[in-house]
């Protein structure tokens, strides 16, 4: 019975962490400033569910900008 609780916990644990880290990389590929990214990584670094929350609904998302030459949008 403990060995499926510590299961369940080491997944949950796993899929915050995987879910904080997405939201890292999404916030540096916003268009926002430096100081604004480090911010917000480090809100979600330092309290990763609460960090996580306040970014969903507060957060800087997205993509600055496409690329900028046919070469980089090859497929």
């Amino acid at each position: 019975m403990f060995g499926e609780f510590m299961f369940l916990f080491i997944a949950l644990a796993a899929i915050i962490i995987l879910l904080d880290v997405w939201a890292i990389v999404s916030v540096y590929r916003s268009n926002k400033g430096v100081n604004s990214k480090a911010l917000w990584s480090l809100l979600i670094a330092l309290f990763p569910v609460v960090g996580l929350g306040i970014w969903g609904v507060f957060g800087p998302r997205g993509v600055a900008e496409p690329p900028s030459s046919p070469e980089h949008s090859k497929g």
